[in-house]
């Protein structure tokens, strides 16, 4: 059995949680809190250190699923759940414009961090929203071969269509 430690990651409210809750086949840790309109980010909920899950792909490959923080105040969560990861999503609210520059930045933090594949998955995009995704592109200034996924966070179908498009950029980046 291959485990595969993937991180999934972006800005607050981005839905990391509920991308990981709906393809986990465990029941989630998550270590979510109650928040306070701290900084202009509103209520709800965040979570503090991280969440974790765990997908079967298939019978020889088991996905373990950390999610961080979409905080920088802990990012110190983000170094150490990068440690041995194979790859890492990028999760943003493509409906919320004024997350890029955090979300450039954690890309930024986990490329020095570890040099493996990821990708980004566009939260709140349909899959034929060609437009929206060339908007997200071009916000987050990717490079035209890092790839790109429309996601519906709570939809299973839809997150393992992320999870195995960075899959396939982990298989190939060990060939």
């Amino acid at each position: 059995m291959q485990s595969v430690k993937v991180v999934v990651t972006g800005p607050f409210n981005a839905g990391k949680t509920t991308f990981i809750k709906a393809v986990s086949e465990i029941t989630v840790l998550s270590t979510e809190r109650q928040v306070s309109d701290f900084a202009g980010e509103g209520g709800g909920e965040t979570t503090v250190a991280m969440d974790f899950g765990r997908i079967t792909v298939s019978d020889d490959v088991v996905l373990y699923l950390f999610g961080t923080p979409g905080q920088e105040r802990f990012s110190f969560m983000w170094e150490t759940l990068s440690e041995g990861m194979l790859g890492f999503v990028l999760l943003v609210d493509a409906l919320d414009t004024d997350v890029y520059e955090d979300a450039r930045s954690m890309i930024a933090f986990f490329k020095d961090m570890s040099d493996v594949p990821f990708v980004v998955a566009a939260n709140k995009v349909a899959q034929d929203d060609v437009d929206k995704l060339r908007s997200v592109r071009s916000q987050l200034e990717l490079e035209d071969e890092v790839p790109l996924f429309p996601v519906d966070a709570r939809d299973k179908d839809s997150v393992k269509a992320v999870l195995l498009g960075l899959l396939y950029e982990i298989l190939e980046s060990m060939e």
